[in-house]
């Protein structure tokens, strides 16, 4: 009987974590057209992770379409406790691995906040989608003792992060967790470059982030902090900008889709 429970857990967690993939692959794809429609001249315009759920629920059945991606980002967030708290994965308890675990841990947190900014917009309290959310955390950040050290701290490991995003692109590290054994070489060269290109705008998009929060501890000025919608204006106002957020747009579609054949595809250790 326990066994049995356990099975029909386990069997949960991996339909909430596959859900929460490809929900995660919806909110970014959204960003990514949304970005490269004002690249190439069509409408659109750039914003952020909580402005593409206030563009979805803009759409035909849009609250019904926001309420199953909300469902997504939830099963996301308990996947992310599950491998944070249950070590499914075997990452270990090392310095590595700790640091590992606690990263999936802060991952659940953003997209906690990311799932509760869905639940109030179906219920229709706004939920934000106008507000800086970066700039109000650097400000709590600055007015605490030694605060401009550390949003100084934050700006780098964002930047770390980037570089990251960089390593595991052209490593191919994701490769391995990755079961493509069905699809024809010539169909995984395609996945490949597709998971790479996301992996490499994301990387693009997070070393911005990283340097906006250097420049708000440098000058001790919230307003200077920016997220993923200032990341991609600042793109824009590049010389050949519209070609630059062009590319890193369409990358941010990649990445959606690596999401998506994450959902689909990645082999999940439930405990």
């Amino acid at each position: 009987m326990t066994q049995q429970l356990t099975h029909h857990t386990s069997m949960w967690v991996e339909r909430l974590a596959r859900f929460g993939y490809a929900s995660k692959g919806v909110v970014y794809g959204t960003v990514g057209l949304l970005a490269a429609q004002t690249a190439f001249g069509t409408g659109g315009r750039t914003t952020d992770t909580q402005g593409a759920l206030q563009t979805i629920v803009n759409q035909p059945f849009g609250k019904f379409l926001l309420f199953l991606v909300a469902i997504g980002l939830i099963g996301f967030v308990i996947w992310r406790f599950v491998q944070a708290i249950k070590d499914p994965e075997n990452k270990g308890s090392d310095a590595k691995g700790l640091a590992q675990r606690i990263g999936y841990a802060a991952n659940g947190l953003i997209y906690a906040s990311l799932a509760l900014t869905a639940v109030k917009i179906i219920l229709g309290s706004g939920g934000g989608g106008n507000s800086n959310s970066t700039e109000d955390w650097t400000g709590r950040l600055l007015s605490q003792p030694f605060g401009q050290w550390l949003v100084g701290t934050a700006g780098a490991f964002v930047i770390g992060l980037g570089f990251y995003q960089f390593y595991i692109a052209f490593s191919g590290k994701f490769r391995k967790e990755l079961n493509l054994t069905e699809l024809s070489n010539k169909e995984r060269q395609w996945v490949m470059a597709i998971c790479r290109f996301g992996l490499a705008a994301r990387g693009i998009v997070f070393c911005i982030i990283g340097w906006f929060l250097i420049s708000a501890a440098r000058q001790s000025d919230a307003s200077a902090a920016g997220g993923l919608d200032q990341a991609l204006q600042t793109l824009a106002q590049q010389p050949y900008g519209p070609w630059l957020l062009g590319i890193v747009a369409l990358g941010l579609v990649a990445y959606g889709i690596y999401m998506v054949i994450q959902a689909r595809y990645r082999q999940i250790v439930t405990p």
